[in-house]
């Protein structure tokens, strides 16, 4: 009987699901490399409702949340989408879609309902992404305790930004946010005939610099070698930095460019699917196109937040060619890589790196980054470079100011 009602129990949380649990269960899969090959990834791969399928079949048996005859039936079973298992996974498939966290696409030419279900490829919608950069943002300042994530504060003061700063009097150039009774206290015993510069009281602003930021992110074959898979951390930082940006900074601006054999840039939308490959490390040229991108954007900082886990290996050829050389630090990539980062100084962008890998060589250059452009090296681990890199956006601001 024990066994009745706790089968009961689980086959009735999976008709209760809701769509934003589901989500959560697998946002890992969603964010993650397991819906490509390790050995010989396809930076174009999309996943299929296939994929989507065995990811939550996958969440709901890690969390014990199917009944063990069901899971039975299922693993016998010539077609497990025949089976009950099956169904109810193809109704929450459904209801990811109805409730508007996923959107299904065909292959070109196939069209409609065209050809079989599993051929389908999905689509992550703008309120799928909304969701994972949310929920990646309070995962990872959850781990960081009492941390305040407002507004980039500085210590200085300027008249005539947000009105909460202290009393002080008037100088030349001041704006003129008058606090009307103090300067009515001066005067009010000599009368307004007598009224003097030095009277006049305004109140102070706290001044909150502006920043745009480009998240430079490694995405060469390296970041997913070695038993470890260091760029889903590396995604769900990108979106979590995006959703901070968006709901508490709304005056900043942040861009995405992956960088591999070449460089190019991505819209927050892709960024949450987007693949390892190819095969090597083009630096140069992500922080060539991350510098262009930031000439556009009028803001008292920019700053590049490199994320990358290997050495400059590639480089883009003034035909367009790509060289590379994957063997040591080719001092032809590393003199085209740090004349990047000189201009990159020129134009008072400074360049944060967040380093996922301790190679002597590779420390060395990343040093010399940080030197160059005044910016700063973090040694991290995919466990916990998300919060080193909230916590130095939600600081940096502050620091270059003071």
């Amino acid at each position: 009987m024990a066994r009745i009602t706790r089968y009961s129990k689980f086959e009735g949380e999976l008709d209760q699901l809701d769509s934003s649990e589901l989500m959560q269960m697998i946002q890992e899969a969603l964010l993650g490399q397991g819906m490509n090959d390790p050995y010989d990834p396809d930076p174009n791969a999309r996943p299929s409702m296939d994929d989507l399928f065995d990811a939550i079949l996958e969440a709901l048996a890690e969390r014990g949340m199917i009944p063990e005859e069901q899971l039975l039936e299922a693993m016998q079973a010539d077609d497990i989408r025949e089976t009950g298992l099956g169904q109810q996974i193809q109704q929450l498939m459904d209801r990811l879609q109805q409730d508007g966290f996923i959107r299904k696409e065909f292959e070109d030419g196939e069209g409609g309902g065209a050809g079989e279900p599993g051929d389908a490829k999905f689509q992550l919608t703008d309120k799928s992404i909304d969701f994972l950069g949310y929920k990646s943002l309070r995962d990872l300042m959850g781990g960081l305790g009492r941390s305040s994530a407002g507004a980039h504060d500085t210590r200085e003061y300027a008249s005539g930004v947000e009105m909460t700063g202290e009393l002080k009097g008037y100088e030349f150039g001041d704006t003129m946010n008058l606090d009307t009774t103090a300067t009515l206290g001066n005067v009010i015993s000599k009368g307004f005939d007598n009224l003097e510069e030095s009277d006049l009281v305004i109140r102070q602003a706290e001044y909150n610099s502006s920043a745009a930021t480009v998240v430079l992110l490694d995405c060469s074959h390296s970041m997913i070698l070695y038993g470890e898979d260091r760029f889903t951390p590396a995604k769900q930082v990108a979106l979590a930095l995006a959703h901070l940006i968006r709901t508490q900074y709304p005056g900043d601006t942040v861009k995405f460019v992956l960088f591999h054999d070449s460089a190019e840039e991505v819209p927050v939308s892709r960024l949450a699917q987007a693949q390892i490959g190819p095969y090597h490390t083009n630096t140069a040229g992500g922080l060539r196109l991350a510098q262009q991108l930031l000439k556009r954007e009028n803001k008292d900082m920019k700053q590049i937040v490199m994320i990358t886990d290997g050495k400059p290996s590639a480089l883009t050829l003034p035909d367009g060619r790509i060289y590379k050389n994957a063997y040591g630090l080719d001092p032809y990539v590393l003199g085209a890589t740090l004349r990047e980062v000189a201009n990159c100084r020129r134009s008072g962008i400074q360049v944060n790196t967040f380093m996922l890998a301790r190679d002597p060589e590779l420390v060395g250059f990343v040093r010399r980054v940080s030197e160059m452009t005044r910016g700063k090296a973090y040694f991290t681990t995919p466990q916990n470079i998300g919060q080193y890199v909230l916590m130095d956006f939600v600081t940096n601001k502050t620091k270059l100011v003071n």
